[in-house]
C-alpha cells in the first residue's frame, strides 16, 4: 500500500517563501531589484535549499514565475553564505552568476546553461579559491564573446556582433579543483591548453569532446578516480593512454550507437586490459559498442543453476580476472547485457525490468537521448508485463519529464510510459504525493507540446486519476489546458474524443464557483464551436454527444453559463440538432437536460417563451427516447415554465391548457419505478415547484420526481430530501387546496419512503 507522508516543514516553508519572495525573505528596490531584508541571515543549508528549489520550481512547475533579480537575493556573503549550487537550462544568464561572485562556492553545476557567455568565463574566477567541484555540460556558449568584426562595414550593419572563441582561458588559479564537467563542449576549445593548470584532477568528463592525442591526462595518472570519455571516438592510442590511469575507479567510455559513426570496436584484449592494469576499477560503462571479437563464453560452457555475479562464473571472459563484482557496468544496447552471469552488482542494459531502470537512473540527467530509448523499452514492459519495481519506475520516468521539458523523444516516451504506469492495476501502490507529481508533469508536458503524440497520451494518462478529485489542485490550469486543445480548427478526433470526456468529467461534480470560473475562461463558448463544427459535418459521434453533455454539467445551477449558453445562439443549435439527428436518444436526453437547467433560471425562462420551442418541449413529451429520460426532461422545462403563471405565457400557439393536458398525460404515461439516467446533486431547483398553486401539473411532475428518485434509490436521494427540507414541504402541499389528489397521494408516499429510511438507518447502538 502507499506511504503517505507529508512534505517536511523545511520543504514546506522553502516553497512558501519562494512563491512570496518580496512579502517574506526580500523586498524590492527600485520596484525592480530584490534585496534581502536587513534582518535576515541565512546559513548554507538554508541558501542552498533556496536557490536549487528556484531552479527545480522554474523548470518543473509551469505556474511559477522567475523574478529576474533572483540571484541579487545572495550577493552579500555576511548575511547568505552559498556552498553548493546546481543551475540549468536558459534560466542563469551571466548577471546570475555575476550577481554571487562574492560567494565562497563550493560546488556549482552548470548544466545545459546556453545563454552564459564568456562574461561568465571571468566570473567564474572569483570562485576560484573555493571550487571543488565545476560542472559546464552543456554550456555551449561559454566560451564565446562578442566582438565588433573590424573592415567588415557592410557585414556589420547586418550584424553589428560577432561571435569569437574565446582561447585563452585556463583553470589556472583553480588550485582546489577536484571534480570537473565539460561534457558537450563546443569544437575549437583548445582542451589540453585549458585543463593543463589543474595539478589533482580527481574526475573529469569529457562527454561528445573530441581529441586525437589524450596523452595530457597521464598528467593525473596519480590522481584521477573517475573519467568520462561519452561519444569520443577512440583509438588504440586513447585506450594506451586510459590503461596507464591506474587508480581508475570509474571508467565510461560509453557511446551513442545512433548519433554518428565510430570506427573503434571493442575487443576481448582492450576489456582484458581494463582488468589487468585497472585493479582498482568499480564502475565501467561500455554501453553502445560494437564488440569485435566474441568476448563471451559459449551457452555449452556457461555454469548451470542460478545466476551469479562471481567472477569466476562470469559468462564474459575477460572479466573473470576480476577481483571482485563491479558496483556497477554499463550494457546498455551490447550484446553483452544478454548474457546469463554477469560480474556486477548493477548493470544498465535492455535484457529486463531491473536493467532498464538501471540505464534510465545512469543516464537521464546528461543522456536524453538513451534515456528515451531506455523509457521506451520501459515503456513495451508496463504494457505487455506487469512492472515489478512500480514505485522506482514511475519516479525515474517523472525525474526525466522534469528534467527534459523540452525534449520531444523524451517527453513522448515517457507520456506513453505514464499511463501504463498509472493504470488502476497499480494504484493502491502509489502515494497521493506521487499521484500528483504525474499530474503536474503531465500538465508540463501538455503546455510544452502541441504535438499530436504529446497531447494524446497526456489526456489518456490524466483518464486514470480519479476526476475531479485528483485534479482539483490543479483545477484552473488543467481546465484551460483542455480548451486549448479543443480549438476547432484542430483536426485529430482521438484528441478532441478525449479531451471532452476530460472535460465533461471535471464539471460533472464540482461546485458552481468552478463551474462559474470554466465558464469564463470559454467553457461553454468552446462546446458550442464543437457543435456547430460537428453539425457542419453532419456528424453525430462523441464529441458531440459529451459537448452537449458537458455543457449539461456546468450549467447545472450556474445561472451564468445558462446565460452564456443563450447568448451565444445555443437555441439554434438545439433545433438544428434536433432536426439533423431525430434517431440519436442520447443527445435528446443530454440537450433536454441542458435545457432544464436554462429553464430553472426564472430571469432566462422570457426567452424559452416561444412558439417553436414550447412546440417542440410539447412533442418532446411523447418521445420514448432512452427510457423516459427525454420526455422526463422536456416535462421538467415546461414545469418551469408553467410556475411561471398564465400571465408570462406569451404566445397564443401552442395554449398553455392544451400543453398542460400532454404534460398530465407524459407523466402518467411513466412507470415509476423506472432507473435513471440522471444525476442530482441538490433537490433545491424541484423543491420551490411544491409550494405553489399557480401551476398544479408542475407540482405533480415534481412530486413524481421526488417519488421516483427515492425508491429507486432510497440510500442516495433520502438522506438528501431530509437534508435540504423537503419533509415539510410535502406536508404543507399534502393540505393545499389546490393540490390533485393523485399528487397528495404520492407525497404521502415520499414522505412515508423518507421515514421508513430514516427508522432503518438510524444508530441504536449505545
Amino acid at each position: 500500500m502507499a506511504s503517505d507522508t507529508p512534505e517536511s516543514l523545511m520543504a514546506l516553508c522553502t516553497d512558501f517563501c519562494l512563491r512570496n519572495l518580496d512579502g517574506t525573505l526580500g523586498c524590492l528596490l527600485d520596484k525592480e531589484t530584490l534585496r534581502l531584508h536587513p534582518d535576515i541571515f541565512l546559513p548554507s543549508e538554508i541558501c542552498d535549499r533556496l536557490v536549487n528549489e528556484y531552479v527545480e520550481l522554474v523548470n518543473a512547475a509551469c505556474n511559477f514565475e522567475p523574478h529576474e533579480s533572483f540571484f541579487s537575493l545572495f550577493s552579500d556573503p555576511r548575511s547568505t553564505r552559498l556552498t553548493r549550487i546546481h543551475l540549468r537550462e536558459d534560466l542563469v544568464q551571466d548577471q546570475d552568476l555575476e550577481a554571487i561572485r562574492k560567494q565562497d562556492l563550493v560546488e556549482l553545476y552548470l548544466t545545459n546553461c546556453e545563454k552564459l557567455s564568456a562574461k561568465s568565463l571571468q566570473t567564474l574566477r572569483s570562485f576560484s579559491h573555493t571550487l571543488v567541484s565545476l560542472s559546464l555540460f552543456g554550456c555551449a556558449n561559454i566560451f564565446y564573446e562578442e566582438e565588433n568584426p573590424g573592415g567588415c562595414e557592410d557585414e556589420c550593419l547586418v550584424n553589428p556582433t560577432c561571435q569569437v572563441l574565446v582561447k585563452d582561458f585556463t583553470f589556472e588559479g583553480f588550485s582546489r579543483l577536484r571534480f570537473l564537467n565539460l561534457g558537450r563542449m563546443i569544437d575549437g576549445v583548445p582542451v589540453e591548453s585549458l585543463l593543463r593548470p589543474l595539478n589533482s584532477l580527481a574526475a573529469l568528463d569529457l562527454s561528445g569532446i573530441q581529441t586525437s592525442d589524450a596523452a595530457f591526462l597521464t598528467q593525473w595518472k596519480d590522481s584521477l578516480v573517475s573519467l568520462v570519455l561519452y561519444n569520443m571516438d577512440l583509438s588504440d592510442d586513447h585506450i594506451r593512454v586510459i590503461v596507464q590511469l591506474h587508480k581508475l575507479r570509474h571508467l565510461d567510455i560509453s557511446r551513442d550507437r545512433l548519433s554518428s559513426y565510430y570506427k573503434f570496436k571493442l575487443t576481448r584484449k582492450v576489456l582484458s586490459l581494463f582488468v589487468q592494469k585497472l585493479g582498482n576499477l568499480m564502475s565501467l560503462d561500455i554501453s553502445g559498442h560494437m564488440i569485435l571479437e566474441n568476448c563471451s563464453i559459449s551457452k555449452m560452457d556457461e555454469e548451470a543453476g542460478q545466476t551469479s555475479i562471481e567472477p569466476s562464473k562470469s559468462s564474459i571472459m575477460p572479466f573473470r580476472a576480476l577481483k571482485r563484482p563491479l558496483q556497477f557496468l554499463g550494457l546498455f544496447e551490447t550484446s553483452l547485457c544478454r548474457l546469463t552471469h554477469i560480474p556486477a552488482y548493477k548493470v544498465s542494459g535492455d535484457k529486463n525490468e531491473e536493467q532498464v531502470l538501471n540505464a534510465i537512473e545512469a543516464y537521464t540527467e546528461h543522456r536524453p537521448e538513451i534515456t528515451s530509448r531506455a523509457i521506451n523499452l520501459l515503456f513495451d514492459i508496463a504494457r505487455i508485463e506487469r512492472c515489478n519495481q512500480l514505485l522506482r519506475a514511475l519516479k525515474l520516468v517523472i525525474t526525466a519529464l522534469k528534467c527534459h521539458k523540452y525534449d520531444k523523444n523524451i517527453q513522448v516516451t515517457g507520456s506513453a510510459a505514464l499511463f501504463y504506469l498509472t493504470n488502476s492495476e497499480y494504484r493502491s501502490e502509489q502515494s497521493v504525493r506521487l499521484r500528483r507529481q504525474v499530474i503536474q508533469v503531465v500538465l508540463n508536458g501538455m503546455e510544452s507540446y502541441q504535438e499530436v503524440t504529446v497531447q494524446r497520451n497526456c489526456c489518456l494518462t490524466l483518464c486514470n486519476f480519479s476526476i475531479p478529485e485528483e485534479l482539483e489542485f490543479q483545477y484552473r490550469r488543467v481546465n484551460e489546458l483542455l480548451l486549448s486543445i479543443l480549438n476547432p480548427t484542430r483536426q485529430d478526433e482521438s484528441i478532441q474524443r478525449i479531451a471532452v470526456h476530460l472535460c465533461n468529467a471535471l464539471v460533472c461534480q464540482v461546485d458552481n464557483d468552478h463551474k462559474e470560473a470554466v465558464g469564463k475562461m470559454g467553457f461553454v463558448v468552446t462546446m458550442l464551436k464543437l457543435i456547430q463544427k460537428k453539425l457542419l459535418d453532419k456528424i453525430c459521434d462523441q464529441v458531440m454527444e459529451f459537448s452537449w453533455s458537458a455543457l449539461w454539467n456546468i450549467t447545472d445551477e450556474t445561472p451564468d453559463n445558462c446565460e452564456m449558453f443563450l447568448n451565444f445562439n445555443g437555441m439554434k443549435l438545439f433545433l438544428d440538432c434536433l432536426k439533423e439527428f431525430p434517431e440519436k436518444q442520447e443527445l435528446h436526453r443530454n440537450m433536454l437536460g441542458l435545457l432544464g437547467n436554462v429553464a430553472e433560471v426564472k430571469e432566462l425562462r422570457p426567452q424559452l417563451m416561444t412558439s417553436q420551442f414550447i412546440s417542440v418541449f410539447s412533442n418532446l413529451l411523447e418521445s420514448k427516447a432512452d427510457g423516459i429520460e427525454v420526455s422526463y426532461n422536456a416535462c421538467g422545462v415546461l414545469s418551469h415554465i408553467m410556475f411561471d403563471g398564465p400571465e408570462a405565457w406569451g404566445i397564443c400557439e401552442p395554449q398553455r391548457e392544451e400543453v398542460e393536458e400532454r404534460m398530465w398525460a407524459a407523466i402518467q404515461s411513466w412507470d415509476i419505478n423506472s432507473r435513471r439516467n440522471i444525476n442530482y446533486r441538490s433537490f433545491e431547483p424541484i423543491l420551490r415547484l411544491l409550494p405553489q398553486g399557480i401551476s398544479p401539473v408542475s407540482q405533480h411532475w415534481a412530486t413524481w420526481a421526488l417519488y421516483n428518485l427515492v425508491s429507486v434509490y432510497p440510500d442516495k436521494y433520502c438522506p438528501l430530501l431530509i437534508k435540504e427540507g423537503g419533509m415539510p414541504l410535502l406536508r404543507d402541499m399534502i393540505k393545499m387546496a389546490t393540490a390533485r389528489q393523485e399528487t397528495k397521494e404520492m407525497a404521502r408516499k415520499v414522505i412515508e419512503h423518507c421515514s421508513n429510511f430514516k427508522e432503518e438507518n438510524m444508530d441504536t447502538s449505545r
